[in-house]
């Protein structure tokens, strides 16, 4: 019977946690830019090693997660952690969670699992881009996961998982064409770049798709703060809901609590991204672009134990990308489209369409 060992270790600092509120992890943001907010007196990681034998970690291969905030209630990251389990059952092995508080803590807790050698080191998120390329430069014979981000350059001991996330908009966007009374359908992004305009440029060629007369518009946040800036997206999507856009594709990171609290005083609709988001506004959310974390990481850690390299992308056909409408549970769910069968059913036909290569979307972030 395969057995799998769960330590989870939580590094603390005298810090308030910078992003606890923040649910979305935009995988734009692995391009470079790493941000990490100074913080001091983490507390020294515990020798748990008696207790992840004691937990019955088995006598196979051994994994270590680490991510970039506490676990919690973020379905993102619990799904990771999920997906952890998952290969360390499918292997006999154990593995260790060590969840972050802040960049102090990050720091120390990659240092911790390098300490260990488990046989994969998978890290999820923008955060770790550069801590993952000092350590696999100066442990080459350590093997490294990075999910929803990748390193500015190649390193021969890192792989990477990312997402295609502009294919599951360009469904959202579908389902907005078909269920807009305007005819006006709009996105509330964080940045005007290539890579976030993944996050609105497919959500129009989406519903034109399927309403060819569809007019768009997308908004940025910008601004010193713009992906933490709830006040400032609210203000974008109200601008785009008093030109009659009743069908915004919310894109703007922490700033989505804004614009779905904007589309829910004007009788609007919004879309979510990452994680489902519909319980946070019932009624008001119609979907969300879901990014599989739980699919990325098992996957990965096999490609890593197989000797493959490199970056591998996760879409509609791979099963990383997809839409809650499209999941099993969308009844409960509380997203708007559970109550819209019909064009569920047109989106699915698109989504096959996808799948089989009959269809491609536009990537803006494509070279």
């Amino acid at each position: 019977m395969s057995r799998t060992a769960v330590v989870t270790d939580v590094t603390r600092s005298a810090l308030p946690t910078r992003r606890s509120r923040r649910p979305l992890r935009l995988a734009a943001l692995a391009t470079g830019t790493v941000l990490l907010a100074t913080a001091c007196n983490a507390a020294a990681k515990k020798d748990d090693s008696a207790d992840s034998a004691a937990a019955g970690g088995g006598s196979g291969k051994s994994f270590t997660l680490v991510t970039p905030d506490a676990v919690g209630q973020n379905e993102f990251l619990k799904a990771a952690v999920t997906g952890v389990k998952a290969a360390a059952k499918a292997h006999d092995g154990s593995q260790k969670v060590y969840e972050s508080t802040d960049s102090a803590s990050q720091q120390q807790n990659v240092q911790a699992a390098v300490d260990e050698k488990p046989d994969v080191i998978v890290l999820v998120g923008f955060e770790f881009a550069d801590l993952v390329a000092q350590q696999a430069e100066a442990h080459p014979k350590q093997r490294f996961l990075l999910v929803d981000a990748c390193t500015q350059k190649t390193v021969k001991n890192v792989s990477c998982a990312v997402f295609r996330e502009h294919e599951g908009v360009f469904l959202a966007g579908a389902e907005a064409g078909l269920l807009s009374e305007s005819g006006k359908v709009g996105a509330v992004d964080v940045l005007d770049t290539p890579q976030f305009r993944r996050f609105s440029d497919p959500f129009a060629a989406g519903a034109k798709q399927v309403a060819a007369k569809t007019e768009t518009s997308t908004r940025f946040v910008g601004g010193q703060s713009p992906f933490d800036d709830s006040a400032r997206a609210k203000e974008q999507a109200n601008s785009l809901l008093a030109k009659g856009y009743d069908q915004i594709m919310a894109a703007a990171a922490a700033g989505n609590y804004g614009v779905f609290e904007a589309a829910k005083a004007k009788g609007a609709f919004a879309y979510g991204v990452d994680v489902n988001q519909c319980p946070s506004a019932p009624g008001t959310v119609v979907d969300n672009v879901v990014k599989r974390t739980d699919v990325a990481v098992e996957k990965g850690i096999e490609q890593v134990l197989d000797g493959r390299t490199g970056t591998v992308s996760y879409g509609l056909k791979e099963g990383g990308i997809t839409l809650t409408g499209l999941e099993d549970g969308v009844d409960s769910s509380q997203c708007v489209i559970a109550d819209h069968k019909d064009v569920l059913k047109k989106v699915e036909a698109l989504r096959d369409r996808i799948v089989s290569g009959e269809l491609t979307v536009d990537d803006p972030a494509a070279a």
